[in-house]
């Protein structure tokens, strides 16, 4: 989808969001979703792969009812946004950009930025490229991860292979088709509860443990998923969008994995604002230990341990999730 094409509407989607509204961005017209009274400081919550603001639907009702001002866009390539083709123009200087470009729209001098999963890079990076525009940072799941001294495509091929799902992604098209083939049964794959503890995972054998998402998908059987955490309207909420609109969008960000790379050699790697991390117990992607060390880059650091939760956790424990992000605001931001 290109950025000035007419955005498909799920029907499952707009029964459980607030009304969709626009904002002119960075060469986009970017759909966001907005709660509360216009006071304070926002925060913007960012989403991930294979995901839309929708995953942040609880965490917008909690806001709405404690008063707090909450935005949530779909971000460059996903729902009701789009964005135009090629996968160069979506690296973290466009995808900050849109962030930036969503502010300047909406009249916001600064933010604080919650990310999850893709999410959480993005507005880690927003802390360093835009400083001036953040006041505080949240990663779910996500932690701040300082530039590793290779490539990190190159090193994720070297250590899982090729079937690892984000050097499979790095195949134009391929993977694309795949996940487009059956939208539905897509999202019911990815988001499942873990099926066993991060404990339990790290004893299997090496050969079981390569993170290839796309050989796992030939063989899944949805039918009998006992791990399944969304409703059915949930999950048709994701399914109508990415049937609409595909996945190459989001799978465009995995795609410039080695150009941010190449991009931040020689940055700064401080992040000066308040910061929370909010870490999922038995997430196998981005695991509680990946935090380890974190204070010599984020001095100003809380963490909040969920636990029992797999990766989705936003949407897998949203009651816990929306009181930990509302107590530390409340501590470091009081009053919005």
């Amino acid at each position: 989808m290109t950025a000035g094409e007419s955005k498909p509407v799920s029907g499952a989607l707009a029964r459980q969001m607030p009304p969709v509204q626009y904002a002119d961005s960075n060469g986009l017209r970017m759909a966001y979703y907005e709660v509360g009274p216009r006071e304070g400081v926002p925060v913007v919550f960012c989403h991930g792969f294979p995901e839309l603001a929708f995953s942040w639907r609880h965490q917008l009702r909690a806001f709405e009812a404690a008063g707090r001002w909450a935005i949530a866009p779909d971000q460059r390539g996903y729902g009701l946004t789009g964005g135009p083709d090629g996968a160069a123009n979506y690296d973290l200087e466009h995808l900050t950009g849109d962030l930036v470009g969503l502010l300047d729209s909406l009249g916001i001098e600064k933010a604080i930025f919650c990310g999850h999963d893709w999410g959480g890079m993005v507005v880690w990076e927003m802390a360093l490229r835009h400083p001036d525009r953040v006041a505080g940072v949240i990663g779910v799941n996500t932690p701040f991860m300082p530039r590793g001294p290779v490539d990190p495509i190159a090193g994720m091929r070297a250590v899982f292979g090729e079937d690892m799902y984000i050097v499979w992604f790095q195949q134009p098209g391929r993977a694309d088709a795949v996940l487009a083939e059956d939208p539905e049964r897509t999202i019911r794959f990815f988001m499942r509860k873990p099926m066993e503890t991060l404990e339990q995972y790290a004893k299997r054998p090496s050969a079981e443990r390569t993170l290839a998402l796309g050989e796992a998908l030939k063989v899944y059987d949805q039918a009998g998923d006992a791990f399944q955490f969304l409703s059915d309207d949930e999950i048709a909420a994701f399914a109508e969008t990415f049937a609409a609109t595909g996945f190459t969008g989001g799978i465009n960000w995995y795609r410039n994995f080695t150009r941010n790379w190449e991009q931040s050699a020689g940055r700064s790697e401080h992040v000066a604002v308040p910061s929370l991390m909010i870490m999922a117990e038995n997430d196998i992607v981005l695991s509680p230990a990946m935090t380890e060390g974190m204070e010599a880059y984020v001095p100003d650091l809380e963490r909040y341990l969920v636990r029992e939760s797999g990766h989705w956790t936003q949407q897998e424990k949203p009651e816990e999730v929306s009181k930990a992000l509302l107590d530390w605001l409340g501590r470091r931001f009081p009053g919005g």
